[in-house]
């Protein structure tokens, strides 16, 4: 137990990473399949921040609204 590793981080390799394409393209089919699995009413919008990219699924309905507010449909939408 007494051997421990110590990782240090590339703070701009791991920024670098974070915004290539091929992540990219991960979060935005995860999203996508967060999406379907909510239903109806779910979008997919791109995030882009200075560290790194990703995406968000959100209700664009009030029926969507009402439905993740009243089931926590996102919730369960991501661990289903």
């Amino acid at each position: 137990m007494g051997n421990q590793v110590k990782v240090k981080l590339n703070d701009a390799g791991v920024k670098e990473l974070l915004k290539c394409a091929e992540i990219q393209e991960t979060c935005r089919s995860l999203a996508e399949q967060v999406a379907i699995r909510a239903g109806e009413g779910y979008v997919v919008e791109p995030r882009n921040y200075p560290e790194r990219s990703g995406y968000a699924v959100r209700p664009d309905t009030r029926e969507a609204y009402k439905d993740n507010y009243d089931n926590n449909t996102l919730i369960r939408a991501i661990s289903g």
